[in-house]
């Protein structure tokens, strides 16, 4: 990692690389925030291009080349998991999500580990415009030996999701506070920025006013 921070590797750099067997990668859900800034409504249960928010999170990961879906649950956990029910997702629930979001990723982690997985991919789920395809390129520049720890990056910009290498799951389980792993990415020699065509890896929803636009051609749909 230089003093500016991860390195940026292109797809087409990856394409480049002479790929390794494939790992086992669990992708991660995190949805167990109160959704403080959206009002008094749960934010991923906002109604966007006909479905819960959250449940375009989800699909995304579940249309990527992964081998688990998991999604932690917390504030209104109930609610959540009913409008995934349908899905091929194995919930698990964070009794401490009112700490922040560290602790939602510490209990992604322990189910990485406990799926015996080499990697876990986390995104947020309130990031419902991200493309299954920027996932499989993150699995496949890990496989390419790229980094151990990886985030999709969009116009020089870092965003998520982000792949994390089981190397680094134990300092994942120490961080802190309202963060996700961007303390462990930064601080790490062995980090990289993948720069993707898809800006849906900055971008948030936040408030109602987000949702404008809808989803758009970012989703490729797939039955589950």
């Amino acid at each position: 990692m230089s003093d500016d921070g991860p390195r940026v590797v292109t797809a087409e750099e990856v394409g480049a690389i002479e790929e390794k067997p494939r790992p086992s990668v669990v992708g991660v859900v995190l949805a167990a925030g109160t959704s403080s800034r959206f009002g008094a409504a749960n934010k991923l249960l906002a109604d966007l291009d006909g479905d819960a928010l959250v449940r375009h999170a989800a699909r995304t990961l579940l249309d990527a080349h992964l081998d688990r879906i998991v999604v932690v649950l917390g504030h209104e956990a109930v609610a959540v998991g009913e409008a995934l029910a349908d899905l091929a997702v194995t919930f698990v629930e964070n009794p401490d999500y009112a700490a922040g979001q560290s602790t939602s990723v510490g209990v992604g982690v322990r189910a990485a580990v406990e799926a015996d997985a080499d990697a876990a991919v986390f995104l947020p789920g309130d990031m419902p415009f991200v493309g299954s395809e920027t996932v499989d390129l993150l699995v496949d520049a890990h496989r390419a030996g790229v980094g151990s720890a990886l985030a999709a990056a969009h116009d020089g910009r870092r965003g998520n999701p982000v792949l994390f290498d089981r190397r680094h799951f134990d300092a994942l389980t120490r961080v802190d506070g309202d963060v996700g792993g961007r303390r462990v990415l930064l601080g790490s020699d062995d980090a990289a920025l993948l720069a993707v065509d898809d800006p849906g890896v900055r971008r948030d929803v936040d408030t109602p006013e987000d949702l404008s636009g809808g989803r758009g051609d970012h989703h490729r749909d797939r039955d589950s």
